[in-house]
């Protein structure tokens, strides 16, 4: 099995190969933590639970979404979950997956109310994530989906819509382009597919993937080739 050890700043793209499961945190809001999806549990689970097989172990990975997170939010408990997921002694995870900004792009109470974070306050809460992640350990983001915008809106006070999504979305795609982090851009890609495929992988409140959405967003994240080197687990003896 393939690992890397948790690399300095200055030594982000060096990947050494050990033999043990890499060590792996998702953080963000309901899209990492599943909500919509009965069956599986969402894309994080569904991915965790492909690495469980007995017969074959892969990587360790912890579900750290939370509902409603925003930017803010996450950055917040970023590095305390990150140092209480390290399994052995002296050791913390290998690679940290992203996955938030949608809860900031919501309009409150009527369609043209405000953010709710405002842009120029996300812009700078999402480089300071990013930033200090970066810090920690190599790191991946996986973007946001495009929402039904005729179901909002969301809880009868969030209006979420694609302008804003798209908005929100570039601001996060280009942090992460100046920082050298992989970024999965869901929302470009799903909407490329149509809105009668898109609607398909939706849940009836507009907002979340449901069942086939999560299995599509699961394809869609282990077919990413800045996933590929993590997700492929070459057999091996242990050193000792």
């Amino acid at each position: 099995m393939q690992i890397f050890k948790a690399p300095s700043p200055m030594h982000l793209s060096v990947v050494p190969k050990l033999c043990q499961p890499l060590k792996i945190v998702a953080l963000g809001d309901s899209l990492v933590y599943g909500f919509g999806d009965p069956e599986g549990g969402g894309w994080v689970e569904r991915l965790r639970r492909s690495w469980m097989s007995p017969d074959s172990p892969g990587h360790v990975l912890y579900n750290l979404g939370v509902r409603g997170d925003r930017t803010q939010q996450v950055a917040h408990r970023l590095e305390a979950e990150f140092r209480h997921r390290g399994e052995l002694r002296n050791q913390v995870p290998d690679l940290i997956i992203l996955s938030v900004g949608v809860n900031d792009s919501a309009r409150l109470s009527r369609p043209n109310g405000r953010n709710f974070t405002d842009f120029a306050v996300f812009e700078s809460e999402i480089a300071a994530l990013l930033d200090r992640a970066h810090q920690l350990c190599p790191v991946l983001f996986v973007g946001m989906m495009p929402v039904d915008e005729a179901k909002m809106p969301f809880l009868d006070c969030f209006y979420f819509n694609h302008a804003d999504q798209h908005r929100y979305k570039e601001a996060t795609k280009v942090a992460c382009a100046k920082r050298g982090i992989p970024y999965l851009d869901i929302f470009e890609q799903w909407m490329e597919q149509g809105e009668a495929w898109r609607l398909k992988r939706v849940s009836a409140d507009g907002l979340h993937p449901n069942t086939l959405g999560y299995k599509t967003l699961l394809e869609d994240v282990v077919g990413w080739e800045a996933m590929s080197e993590y997700n492929s687990i070459a057999d091996c003896q242990l050193a000792r």
